[in-house]
């Protein structure tokens, strides 16, 4: 077995040389390489280097998947080799250009909220295990009852629970802010603005307990609690603004004249105009979204399980993150995570199926943790390593998310959070769901191992691939 060091330095060879190499970074499961010549890679080649699970051209970088954990040691000893790394904030400035508009748009969109996502599936277990120890029957393993619990306790969990999503905006503002070059903390001050308390509250408005405020007769302002796109959109222009106010601001007086000038203007054009503009195509997004998951007879559910990871092929899924904060932030749960779970479990079937399959020690070697990798949650080492290569367990793939799908919907599947999928996204589902959850994961997995088993692969492919390598 190649040592980390003999393998970055194979994939350093692949590429080109060092001297081919622009800049490297990596994420959660990929090293990403920006190169100077694109005909000096060798991607047939890398593919061949043990560990990696994958490797393609997309968004102007190189990616070569290694896998969670794997993928950091891999950097480190590459960096050791003398490869100057560089910060994923650094290369997104250099690949920015790449793509068309809607795809750098759509790159942009997840640069903004990948930072935050942490906070909403914290958020999303604990609204998961406040429905499991408020169950009647485990309240009663203590003698108690639902009316018997401590009212500080409950008070305690709403805490825990509710806290992100009415500070969302704050979150949100922050982050865009740090994507488009302003200053994070008027962000986040920008982003409080529009939750403060002497605004009426959002939840209380849309409940009829409080009537919006009426600026010159006819704007509703109201607190945004819980909103997204006002939000995002103060965090864009807000940034674009403060960055032209200071070539203008003397150096001496920028620290008193930029944050004020940003936060009564940006504050004032939230309030009155983007706030209102954006809520309202919030509202319609949410009705469109809603009307998919509430098709009859299982529709949705069939839908967007088959079609989830072509979307995820695409790189446009981090439009999803959206989608499943507005569900959560106006239905209390999210019907959408058990769908994607189907579609995200049955890859990694296919990709079982196929370790079992073939006789290639080789591809074996790669399969079964390319499955594992997608039982945890993600799928670029099953898609990029081993069913789309084949294509045909891909499709298999396809076909058991669009099962698992099906049944999520059939069954009311509803996710207290988001982010998380498969195994770890059983902790979404503590509150009376578990079983429907896993018997969903099952048929996925189930409906794609056994077409890809039977029908979607065989090593006739690999001398086929061999071939027309």
């Amino acid at each position: 077995m190649a040592s980390n060091s003999e393998i970055a330095k194979q994939v350093i060879d692949a590429i080109g040389g060092e001297e081919n190499i622009q800049s490297i970074a990596h994420c959660a499961t990929r090293l990403r390489i920006m190169v100077h010549d694109h005909e000096k890679v060798d991607v047939e080649e890398v593919e061949k280097i043990e560990k990696v699970k994958g490797a393609f051209y997309n968004s102007g970088q190189y990616q070569v998947i290694f896998g969670t954990g794997t993928v950091n040691r891999i950097y480190e000893e590459v960096t050791k080799l003398g490869v100057e790394g560089s910060s994923k904030s650094e290369m997104k400035e250099e690949a920015a250009k790449q793509g068309n508009a809607f795809q750098r748009a759509i790159r942009t969109f997840g640069d903004v909220f990948v930072p935050i996502i942490p906070a909403i599936v914290a958020t999303g277990l604990f609204m998961g295990l406040r429905g499991l120890i408020l169950q009647e029957q485990i309240l009663a393993l203590f003698g108690l009852t639902p009316d018997s619990v401590p009212e500080n306790f409950v008070l305690f969990t709403q805490v825990l629970t509710d806290t992100a999503f009415i500070f969302l905006p704050a979150l949100i503002a922050w982050s865009t802010f740090r994507v488009f070059g302003g200053n994070p903390v008027l962000g986040i001050v920008l982003g409080l603005m529009l939750v403060s308390p002497a605004l009426p509250n959002a939840w209380d408005v849309a409940s009829g307990d409080a009537e919006p405020l009426k600026f010159f007769g006819f704007i509703p302002v109201v607190g945004y609690q819980s909103s997204v796109l006002p939000a995002f959109f103060m965090g864009i222009i807000g940034a674009k603004f403060e960055k032209r106010v200071r070539k203008y601001v003397p150096e001496s007086l920028d620290l008193i004249v930029t944050p004020f000038l940003v936060l009564l203007v940006m504050i004032a054009l939230g309030l009155l105009v983007i706030g209102p503009v954006f809520h309202q195509l919030e509202e319609y997004i949410f009705a469109g979204t809603k009307f998919l998951l509430e098709l009859p007879f299982g529709l949705s559910g069939l839908i967007i399980g088959f079609f989830n990871q072509i979307i995820v092929i695409t790189g446009v899924h981090h439009i999803f993150n959206f989608l499943e904060i507005q569900l959560l932030n106006n239905l209390g749960y999210n019907p959408f995570n058990p769908i994607i779970t189907a579609a995200i479990a049955a890859q990694g079937g296919a990709a079982l199926a196929v370790g079992v399959k073939t006789k290639s020690k080789q591809l074996k070697a790669l399969s079964f943790p390319s499955a594992v990798s997608a039982f945890l949650g993600i799928t670029e080492p099953a898609i990029f390593g081993v069913t789309l290569r084949y294509f045909r367990p891909f499709v298999m793939g396809l076909i058991g998310g669009g099962a698992g799908g099906f049944l999520a919907s059939i069954i009311g599947l509803k996710a207290t959070g988001m982010a998380i999928t498969v195994l770890p996204g059983t902790l979404l589902y503590l509150n009376g769901q578990i079983f429907g959850y896993l018997l969903v994961n099952v048929v996925g997995i189930g409906v794609a191992f056994v077409l890809t088993y039977m029908f979607g692969f065989s090593d006739d492919m690999l001398n086929d691939s061999k071939n027309k390598e």
